[in-house]
C-alpha cells in the first residue's frame, strides 16, 4: 500500500507530467451515479486545478470506449486511463475486496491520490465521498503551490 511521501508508483504518462501536480482520481465505473458527481465536479473546477499548476487524471478498468462515451456526455476536459488489467489500481493499492449484500467481489475504492511536482505521493484521499470532493482537492493544491 502506497503511502504519503512515497515515489508515486509509475504508469504511462505519469514521467511526461513531472513538473505539474497531478490529481490521480480512481473510481468505479463510468456514468453511475457517484462517479458522474465525482468527474462533474472535477470538470467544474478544472480550469481552477489548472490554474494551480495540476493536472487531473481519471482512472477506472472501463475500457478506451466507455471513456470516450463518458466524456462526451459531461464534456470532461481532461483524461480517463482505461485501466482494463487493473495495473494502476493495484499498484496504488484501490483495487480491493469489495461486499455488496453479502456478496464479495474485487472493485475500484474510491481514492484520490495527489503527486507533487516531484513525483511523490502528496495526498491520499481514502473512501471519497463525490459530492464536494473537488474543493478538498483544491484546499491540498493551493497549499503545493
Amino acid at each position: 500500500m502506497i503511502k504519503q511521501g512515497d515515489q508515486a508508483p509509475d504508469f504511462r504518462n505519469l514521467k511526461d507530467l513531472c513538473g505539474k501536480n497531478v490529481v490521480l482520481f480512481f473510481y468505479p465505473k463510468d456514468d453511475t451515479p457517484g462517479c458522474t458527481v465525482e468527474a462533474c465536479g472535477f470538470r467544474d473546477s478544472f480550469k481552477k486545478i489548472e490554474q494551480l499548476g495540476a493536472v487531473i487524471l481519471g482512472v477506472s478498468p472501463d475500457s478506451v470506449k466507455s471513456h470516450d462515451k463518458f466524456i462526451a456526455k459531461f464534456q470532461l476536459p481532461f483524461p480517463l486511463l482505461a485501466d482494463e488489467d487493473k495495473k494502476i489500481c493495484q499498484d496504488y493499492g484501490v483495487w480491493v475486496e469489495k461486499s455488496m449484500y453479502g456478496k464479495k467481489y474485487m472493485g475500484v475504492a474510491r481514492t484520490t491520490v495527489i503527486i507533487d511536482k516531484n513525483g511523490k505521493i502528496a495526498k491520499i484521499f481514502s473512501n471519497v465521498k463525490p459530492e464536494g470532493h473537488n474543493k478538498e482537492v483544491i484546499d491540498v493544491l493551493k497549499s503545493l503551490s
